[in-house]
């Protein structure tokens, strides 16, 4: 259980909490080494949580993903694989001032990952991303359509 949804949050409880995962965790493993770990649905979850649109014009895909309180810094855009296009990064928790402290916190903390298979037609080196007013968004230029291949004439020799 988490506490800090209920408006509880120290260190002290923070790191019983970790511990708990780590314990919760191991003991999955050992009872099934193919169960999904705690920390792996968390990821999961982040993932999915992630939302974006993606849009496709005439030269090229744009996807757009709401980035709200980060920093460029704070952002990876990666291709993997070769089409693989990889959103990541990680939100972290402001540190607390001394005198005050959290009442309520409701914004998502930690990683965050999206990943998404480019076109065969999509051109992974002309790819640039901008952060802007926390909104990212990634364009992919599209490679020019082939040209059509103009039929090959064979000449017919005569014996």
């Amino acid at each position: 259980m988490d506490f800090r949804i209920m408006g509880f949050d120290s260190p002290l409880l923070h790191a019983l909490h970790h511990m708990t995962d780590l314990h919760e965790d191991n003991d999955n493993i050992s009872k099934n080494p193919n169960a999904a770990s705690r920390t792996y649905v968390r990821d999961a979850k982040a993932m999915a949580a992630t939302p974006a649109d993606i849009k496709e014009d005439a030269k090229s895909y744009v996807f757009v993903v709401d980035m709200p309180g980060l920093k460029s810094g704070d952002i990876k855009v990666q291709v993997e694989d070769g089409n693989l296009l990889l959103i990541s990064g990680e939100r972290k928790r402001e540190e607390e001032k001394e005198g005050s402290k959290y009442v309520r916190m409701e914004r998502r903390v930690g990683k965050f990952m999206r990943k998404f298979v480019l076109p065969e037609n999509a051109n992974t080196d002309a790819i640039s991303a901008v952060c802007q007013d926390g909104v990212l968004t990634v364009t992919v230029e599209k490679l020019p359509p082939p040209e059509p291949k103009k039929p090959k004439t064979i000449e017919v020799k005569i014996c």
